[in-house]
C-alpha cells in the first residue's frame, strides 16, 4: 500500500470511528459474551444489535467487518495480522504498516499480546476483518505506554487476519 493510500485509509477510519461517538444510533459493536463467542467462530455472518455505551467499556466488543473464508484461528495457532490501533478519540498510536509489509505474527493465546487480542482474534477466519474495542482491563490497565497510550485507555483495533498456521496437535 502506498503512503498516500495508507494516509487516506487511516483518515477515513478515524472519521468513521468518530461518527460512532457523535451519532449514537451508528454504534455497531456488541459485547462478546459466553453465548456468542462460539457463534463468532462458527457463523459466516455476525449480527449484533447494540447502542452507544453510556458507561466506560468493561467488556471486549467485537464487530466483524468481513468474515473470512480460510482457516479459523484457535489458541496455539500462529497468526499473522495487519492492524491499526487507535484511542477512542481517534488518535492512531500504532499500525502494522509502520513495521514493514509482512504483517505482525504471534502465537494466539500465548500471552505475547494484550489479552483483548488473544480473546478477540480467536475464532476469526483467514481473510476476515474485525474491529475490536478493548477495555483497559484487557489492554494495559492502569499502566501508560509511553506518550502514546494513557493509563486506563480503551483501545480500538481494526484487524485483518492474513494467515493462520495451525499448531501441531
Amino acid at each position: 500500500m502506498q503512503p498516500t493510500q495508507t494516509g487516506i485509509a487511516v483518515a477515513l477510519a478515524l472519521v468513521v470511528v468518530s461518527l460512532f461517538f457523535i451519532v449514537p444510533g451508528l454504534w455497531p459493536f456488541g459485547a462478546v459474551t459466553a453465548s456468542n463467542e462460539a457463534v463468532l467462530g462458527a457463523s459466516t455472518e455476525t449480527e449484533t444489535t447494540t447502542t452507544m455505551p453510556t458507561e466506560p467499556v468493561t467488556e471486549l466488543m467485537v464487530k466483524d467487518e468481513t468474515v473470512g473464508s480460510g482457516a479459523v484461528a484457535a489458541v496455539g495457532d500462529t497468526v499473522t495480522v495487519n492492524y491499526v490501533g487507535s484511542l477512542t478519540n481517534g488518535t492512531v498510536f500504532d499500525a502494522s504498516a509502520n513495521h514493514g509489509s509482512a504483517g505482525f505474527t504471534f502465537t494466539l493465546g500465548a500471552g505475547q499480546v494484550i489479552k483483548g487480542w488473544d480473546q478477540g482474534i480467536a475464532g476469526m477466519k483467514e481473510g476476515g476483518k474485525r474491529v475490536l474495542i478493548i477495555p483497559a482491563s484487557l489492554a494495559y490497565g492502569s499502566q501508560a505506554v509511553g506518550d502514546a497510550i494513557p493509563a486506563n485507555s480503551t483501545l480500538v483495533f481494526e484487524v485483518e487476519l492474513l494467515k493462520v498456521q495451525k499448531a501441531a496437535r
